[in-house]
């Protein structure tokens, strides 16, 4: 009789709406592979509590209903970290990790995360290939930035665009109401990648239509030619709605954000980007006479499950899956990444590719799908993005409210 092994998964980085199918996905496929995998953990606080001894045995204490649950659950079910593995494979905290793999029984190790989360993988393959160790390590993609490198989109992206989307169409119709001139700031996430902006232009209900500026951290942003832009526009529009990435930047490479203050850094030595929004908004309030506001939509863009994409969720747990089932082929320092199928209707379909080449890189929207003057986005993006918002996610409600799974404690 084959030996069975355990397999640990963690979930890393920021949520997103899909996360938690992804894990869904990776769980259900183990389960299925009962043959092969004994216990399934969950690292709790991804890579940085399961070094702490954190972690849990998810068929004993999550039911079934539980863990179906998890496909309409927002935020990070086991929750999160943003931790930086050393640098140096001599580092002790490697030989400890795989020490607690072994006495696990751990072969297999699932990682579902963005760059940084891709970062971890790598280190880890690498040393356990120094070591000749048994233990196979993969990851699985989530991030609303779709930043990630070698993949078509990435799991959480689609449902972010569609609540973007939806929300900056409310904001219009909102912004609309009184016959005086107005404009209206709306700050979406963004630090180099512009795709979750982009997707406001989804929002347009005709050619033509709000929000009538788009701006992308891709093309340098100048604030003189921004209040030019928006006084012309006032000569023939009522109300002004402009969407902007929070990363917009100077030709210089400064942030907007950081011309009212200093932005604070995160673990990674990511700067920490907030108020660009605000600033423009003052900057209008100075320049010109006419009523104006800026709107955050922050983290709602990453956990507004009511919103969900359907494709989405299901292209997350089509992940999970395929990540286990890519260790138990014997897999391992690889990502794994969607591939656009050609064709009519649209599919995808998964593959592997190399973590080390993922970790580090970042994504941009392509500058033929901006244009020229950098202030909206062309149809290549539309037809891009469009599919990935389709669909509506099932939700159980129960008094008016949708019932979410969470660890208790």
């Amino acid at each position: 009789m084959e030996e069975k092994y355990n397999i640990v998964v963690g979930q890393s980085g920021g949520p997103t709406t899909v996360i938690n199918a992804s894990l869904y996905g990776v769980i259900q496929e183990a389960i299925s592979a009962r043959d092969k995998i004994d216990k399934i953990y969950g690292m709790i606080n991804g890579i940085e509590g399961f070094i702490n001894g954190n972690f849990m045995d998810i068929e004993k204490e999550m039911t079934k209903e539980e863990i179906e649950l998890l496909k309409s659950t927002p935020s990070s079910y086991l929750g999160s970290c943003r931790y930086k593995l050393p640098d140096s494979m001599e580092d002790s905290m490697y030989r400890q990790i795989f020490e607690k793999f072994s006495k696990m029984n751990i072969r297999y190790f699932i990682y579902i995360g963005g760059n940084d989360s891709m970062d971890t993988v790598s280190k880890l393959s690498i040393y356990a290939n120094r070591t000749n160790s048994p233990v196979k390590i993969i990851g699985v993609p989530k991030t609303i930035d779709n930043d990630l490198v070698l993949t078509d989109h990435s799991p959480g992206f689609g449902s972010a665009a569609k609540y973007v989307a939806t929300t900056v169409r409310d904001i219009v119709m909102d912004a609309s109401v009184y016959d005086m001139q107005s404009v209206t700031i709306v700050e979406l996430m963004g630090r180099h990648a512009g795709w979750i902006t982009a997707s406001s232009i989804l929002a347009r209900k005709y050619e033509g239509d709000n929000p009538y500026l788009i701006y992308l951290p891709e093309v340098a942003f100048d604030v003189e030619a921004f209040i030019n832009k928006i006084s012309e526009l006032l000569e023939t529009k009522t109300n002004i709605v402009v969407c902007v990435s929070e990363g917009i930047k100077d030709k210089d490479g400064t942030f907007i954000c950081e011309y009212s203050g200093c932005a604070g850094v995160d673990t990674f030595g990511h700067k920490m980007l907030t108020g660009c929004g605000k600033y423009l908004e003052n900057v209008i309030k100075e320049h010109l006479s006419v009523k104006v506001r800026s709107i955050e939509l922050n983290v709602n863009q990453r956990c507004k499950a009511a919103l969900a994409s359907k494709t989405d969720v299901d292209e997350a747990v089509m992940a999970g899956k395929y990540g286990v089932k890519s260790l138990l082929a014997g897999e391992t320092g690889c990502m794994v990444s969607f591939e656009r199928i050609p064709g009519e209707n649209y599919s995808v379909g998964c593959r592997l590719v190399d973590c080390g080449q993922v970790c580090n890189q970042e994504k941009v929207v392509p500058r033929e799908w901006i244009s020229d003057n950098g202030t909206d986005v062309l149809k290549e993006f539309v037809e891009y993005a469009k599919p990935l918002i389709a669909g509506e996610n099932e939700q159980i409600i129960i008094d008016g409210l949708p019932v979410y799974v969470y660890r208790k404690g």
